[in-house]
């Protein structure tokens, strides 16, 4: 498998949960947590064996059966769309060309998650012409980085689970909602959940971010 540039994250790295998304798939396993041992990297061919993905004989990621939680409530579209409105990536963003959340990503996901007032975030989605499993974990993941993140440190993503119940079609208007259950020292634990236009849950994820 190799990673495109599109999907980058950090500069020069692969977007943790797009990555994430298509190591859990070559696994098979469900549903599956993936911890990434290094930034991903992007244009190289990448292996699977003994249930890891390797670069040559150096580990990118471990791969096993997790516990992807129940999710985070959901918001109504109205709601996410004002949170985003005062996202704050737009003038502070650590990685701002990263493929979902990025403001200067000229052809990411567009998902720019602002704060509500009990602390979770909210963001719409226009769900892509191209969607997959990958799409989905990507869209799971930075909104519930950014439950972190909007405390005023950098993190990156290091675990991540996720339970994909229903694939949305291109064009709808989803809402992706996030939520950090505990801050402490350099990790933050976060879950993250996808909603479909008519207020079905289609995935959830629960994952580990680390400050950088």
């Amino acid at each position: 498998m190799l990673i495109p540039a599109r999907y980058n994250g950090p500069p020069g790295t692969g977007n943790g949960g797009w990555c994430a998304g298509v190591f859990a798939q070559a696994s098979g396993l469900r549903p599956a947590e993936v911890t990434l041992r290094i930034p991903p990297p992007l244009g190289v061919s990448l292996s699977l064996r003994d249930q890891a993905i390797w670069d040559g004989s150096t580990l990118v990621a471990s791969l096993g059966v997790g516990v992807a939680g129940s999710g985070v409530p959901p918001v109504s579209r109205a709601e996410a769309v004002d949170a985003a409105r005062s996202y704050p990536g737009f003038t502070d963003h650590p990685f701002p060309t990263c493929f979902v959340c990025g403001p200067d990503h000229p052809d990411g996901l567009r998902i720019f998650p602002g704060v509500l007032p009990d602390g979770r975030t909210a963001a719409p989605w226009t769900v892509p012409d191209e969607v997959s499993e990958p799409t989905m974990w990507a869209a799971l993941d930075c909104p519930g980085g950014w439950a972190a993140i909007a405390t005023g440190r950098a993190f990156v993503l290091g675990r991540i689970t996720a339970s994909i119940e229903a694939l949305p079609s291109p064009g709808d208007e989803c809402v992706v909602v996030g939520a950090a259950s505990e801050i402490a020292g350099r990790k933050a634990s976060v879950d993250s959940a996808v909603y479909g236009p008519g207020g079905d849950r289609l995935a959830v994820a629960r994952a580990t971010w680390i400050a950088v």
